[in-house]
């Protein structure tokens, strides 16, 4: 079903992972999709030839959402090639950057983990209501860490997710009567590179024994509630923040 027929989406953070699944599975309903990505150009130019590939539409565009500037730059290459109207943003950019306790960090991290989170969504979020009209709809990624804290040495991180999660609701409040609708996804466990890179082997064992399902969950999945949320079958939905993490943590 083509329910994103003539939409046009821009996914930050499209090249890979979650981004990569969110990116490939609106083009596949119909949505033409600008993949941003920062400085993996070879996961960028895959998750391109695997959306072209289907007979979809979409164009790659390097940039750093955390600079003005650069998302000037992608937000021009995009209305560049579809038009100057935005109907969908998936904020996925965002990252832990490292695992720290508080007498560990140092202010460049703090703000650096602040920026590609928070700072990058706000950004592009300003840059890009400009360009929506009623119907719009914006999904920020905020992550299971805002509920409960994250992991060892991710008091950042933790709280990075939850200003997202905040700066969801208040922005559901002020876009709503413009038509704007604002939801964010909180994952879990997810089977990323950010858990191959971030999170021992045995903890992710551990985890996913302890999880309902027992299992992690796939980007696939992140993928399938991304397109729900941004899709007409949503269109009562705003403000909210839903959970996907097989049932470690309930709101």
């Amino acid at each position: 079903m083509k329910s994103l027929n003539n939409k046009v989406a821009i996914v930050t953070g499209g090249a890979r992972d979650i981004g990569r699944q969110v990116a490939e599975k609106i083009a596949v309903a119909g949505a033409k999709v600008c993949i941003n990505y920062f400085n993996d150009e070879v996961k960028a130019q895959e998750t391109l030839a695997a959306i072209k590939g289907n007979g979809d539409e979409a164009i790659s565009v390097k940039g750093d959402m955390t600079k003005a500037a650069e998302i000037k730059h992608v937000l021009e290459a995009c209305t560049a090639v579809f038009g100057n109207r935005i109907d969908i943003l998936v904020n996925v950019a965002g990252g832990l950057m490292g695992r720290k306790l508080l007498a560990d960090m140092d202010e460049a991290f703090w703000d650096a983990v602040m920026d590609v989170n928070v700072k990058s969504a706000f950004l592009v979020t300003q840059a890009v209501v400009p360009h929506m009209t009623d119907g719009g709809a914006i999904v920020n990624f905020s992550s299971q860490a805002a509920r409960d804290g994250g992991g060892f040495g991710a008091v950042a991180y933790s709280s990075a997710k939850g200003a997202v999660l905040t700066m969801t609701k208040g922005l559901a409040k002020e876009l709503g009567p413009k038509g704007i609708r604002v939801n964010c996804i909180s994952p879990g466990m997810i089977n990323t590179t950010f858990h191959n890179t971030f999170t021992k082997d045995e903890v992710r064992k551990n985890v996913a024994a302890s999880t309902p399902l027992r299992r992690e969950g796939e980007a696939g999945e992140v993928g399938d509630l991304a397109l729900y949320l941004v899709s007409d079958v949503s269109s009562f939905i705003t403000g909210a923040s839903i959970e996907i993490n097989g049932g470690t943590y309930f709101v």
